[in-house]
């Protein structure tokens, strides 16, 4: 086995548990594949087990945290993943199953929809492996009928591997109905956005039905229907939904009708234009939602990414009723919560409205966060109460 050696004090990191080494933290590079398994030492010769190898990535190395990693490993950490997820949601048949490095599989990514599964390989390591974790999974789920592969992401780009989109295992339908909260969803796994839903906001949606029975409800970048369907089910006097895809507008409408929810709508608009729109014609919501897309992927972009930030939120409370809701989140990973929060603060000090923090969430904990590593973190989500 190739053996990588890190530089004179750069194993000060992964000495703390983060599991990255960085190219620029390495002597040299190695002559072996991308995604073959080398032994880390630091320059004296400390062993740190086993990672994942790159020589066309940033991250040079993702450590495995084993002595041997194969086939029965791999089946014992899925297994694992999948028997929390099951405890976290018993009677719910969609979540993430495998959260990558925060479940030990570094770069694997597995959504479970009813009986199908949506999977990502976002490192060199696992993409390697392809066709052994696909046995795995079917080993620990046996009922699976379906298995797609949805790797278009800037991570595979990192990563030095191509964009691919292909159906692994069995068939996939058109539409793939599951239900989250105890609302049915039909979604396309081929045409969705990543995996085909983002699962990630299932906790923060369920904390929405606490506080949207008998209000009026503005959903904005509503995707497939997420957050307005769990308003309606809640029973809002009124949702409209709004995104600028008109694909997404059409699956919330079917999501709706199959649920038999008349007390929600939804329209294709840009979001911006629409809430510029809703200023001048001073129309007011009792709570408004805003989940947008990523603003930024990396740093470079964060400046434009925070006034993108500002300017939504600062449209959105000028649209709220007295004692009305903001529920606004962020899933740009280098936008820190504090400077979110700090955000949406200074466009309430320059309103003169004065905002009360009622809910703090994050990702669902089907996403966990491993600790030694804030790349796991991503997902802000705060509801202000205008007082």
């Amino acid at each position: 086995m190739e053996k990588l050696i890190l530089k004179k004090d750069a194993d000060n990191r992964i000495r703390h548990g983060h599991p990255w080494i960085f190219s620029n933290e390495i002597v040299q590079h190695i002559d072996c594949e991308d995604g073959e398994i080398v032994e880390i030492l630091s320059s004296t010769g400390k062993s740190y087990g086993l990672a994942f190898y790159n020589s066309h990535s940033l991250v040079a190395g993702r450590l495995l945290y084993c002595e041997k990693f194969d086939y029965s490993l791999i089946c014992e950490r899925i297994r694992r993943s999948l028997e929390y997820r099951k405890f976290l949601f018993p009677d719910e048949n969609s979540y993430r199953v495998v959260f990558g490095e925060s479940d030990l599989l570094p770069g694997l990514i597995v959504d479970k929809y009813s009986n199908y599964l949506s999977v990502q390989f976002l490192s060199a390591g696992v993409d390697k492996i392809k066709e052994t974790i696909i046995n795995a999974l079917l080993e620990a789920i046996p009922d699976i009928e379906g298995i797609i592969e949805k790797d278009i992401s800037t991570h595979r780009k990192s990563e030095n591997l191509p964009e691919v989109e292909t159906v692994l295992y069995g068939t996939i339908a058109d539409k793939t109905r599951f239900s989250e909260n105890s609302i049915l969803f039909d979604v396309s796994l081929k045409e969705g956005q990543k995996t085909g839903y983002f699962l990630d906001q299932k906790i923060n949606r369920k904390f929405l039905q606490s506080i949207a029975k008998g209000k009026t409800v503005l959903d904005c970048f509503c995707n497939q229907g997420g957050f307005a369907l769990n308003a309606a089910k809640s029973g809002a006097t009124h949702v409209l939904g709004v995104d600028i895809s008109q694909s997404a507008v059409d699956t919330s409408q079917h999501n709706a009708k199959i649920n038999n929810f008349n007390n929600v709508d939804f329209i294709k608009d840009d979001v911006f234009d629409f809430l510029e729109n809703e200023n001048s014609t001073g129309n007011k919501w009792d709570i408004i939602v805003l989940d947008p897309p990523a603003f930024t992927k990396n740093r470079k972009t964060l400046p434009k990414a925070k006034a993108g930030y500002a300017k939504i939120n600062r449209l959105a409370l000028k649209l709220l009723n007295k004692n009305g809701f903001i529920v606004t989140s962020s899933c740009s990973h280098h936008l820190k919560e504090q400077d979110f929060f700090d955000i949406i603060q200074r466009e309430a000090s320059k309103q003169n409205v004065k905002l009360r923090l009622v809910y703090r969430g994050m990702q669902s904990p089907d996403h966990p966060i491993l600790v030694s590593m804030p790349e796991t973190q991503y997902l802000k989500f705060f509801v202000f109460q205008l007082i």
